[in-house]
């Protein structure tokens, strides 16, 4: 199961990066040809989504790679790393395409936008190729509970928008002879570029620096303890993100008086019973006598 998971997943980055391979190509003809800031904005897009592709492709194929000597809870930690790099990337592109957008208004002479039908025709082609990405992605994500294939889906959708302002863009200077309004998109481009790096930026770090997991995933682990035949108790529930993967650890409160075999039964059953509720996860349990108190040596009790 775990094999079609990763096949699925991997299938999924490498029809990422072959659709954004094809946009960059088919854009950079389009610039070519039509001289607009609203398509050299779009094709820096597709040009992040080429990078941010082959980062999550790289990062599931890592990420996938099992445990070993030196990296005891997994590979995972890669996603993050690459995209805090990636996100650094869109905001200096997105900086340079605001920055030409307003020397080209500022200097009062428009450049002259050309071949509009032909630049029409590809960004209109890059919203289909995109749209069909984005439903592929959301088959995969479905079945398999991937973060990266999610956000990567998240990132493609949003992408939709400066490739419509292109063609509203191209259409305009074509019809109403308004160049200025191609500068004005491209700055709203750069604006939703930044918004997602930063976005990207903090998802990265949050994952970095083990901020705690959604209170909304807490709260239904803390549901899925509540009350678990066997369990009187819990406490020192602690949770962790690095890249898609969620660590969990938790102390369960079990009668002392069973058989270790009777405990280790509750305590696996509790631990399928969360997995199979967040595949993602990865949980440890510790399995305390009911009602017993912390040793006074312990060093994670608190200086009295």
């Amino acid at each position: 199961m775990a094999d079609t998971r990763t096949r699925m997943n991997l299938s999924a980055g490498i029809a990422s990066a072959s659709v954004a391979a094809t946009l960059v190509l088919l854009k950079l003809w389009a610039l070519g040809e039509t001289n607009a800031l609203s398509v050299a904005a779009s094709l820096a897009d597709s040009a992040m989504d080429l990078m941010v592709s082959l980062g999550a492709l790289a990062a599931i194929w890592y990420a996938a790679r099992p445990a070993d000597d030196d990296h005891t809870f997994g590979h995972t930690s890669a996603e993050d790393l690459a995209a805090l790099g990636q996100s650094l990337f869109i905001l200096v592109s997105a900086g340079i395409i605001a920055f030409a957008a307003v020397t080209r208004l500022w200097s009062g002479e428009p450049a002259p936008i050309m071949a509009h039908g032909k630049g029409i025709i590809v960004m209109g082609t890059s919203i289909v190729l995109t749209l069909s990405l984005v439903l592929w992605q959301r088959f995969v994500a479905a079945r398999t509970g991937s973060a990266v294939v999610k956000a990567d889906s998240l990132h493609y959708l949003g992408d939709l928008i400066p490739n419509i302002g292109a063609i509203l863009s191209l259409w305009a200077a074509s019809w109403f002879q308004m160049e200025a309004i191609d500068s004005a998109v491209a700055i709203g481009a750069a604006i939703l570029l930044a918004v997602g790096a930063l976005r990207i930026f903090k998802t990265a770090w949050d994952g970095l620096m083990d901020r705690a997991a959604d209170p909304e995933m807490i709260a239904g682990i803390e549901a899925i303890a509540h009350g678990w035949p066997g369990v009187y108790g819990y406490h020192d529930l602690k949770t962790r993100r690095a890249g898609s993967k969620v660590f969990v650890n938790m102390h369960i409160e079990l009668d002392g008086a069973q058989s270790l075999d009777e405990a280790h039964a509750t305590g696996a059953a509790l631990r399928r019973a969360i997995l199979r509720a967040y595949p993602q996860t990865d949980v440890m349990l510790h399995k305390d006598p009911v009602g017993v108190l912390p040793h006074p040596e312990d060093p994670s009790r608190a200086p009295q």
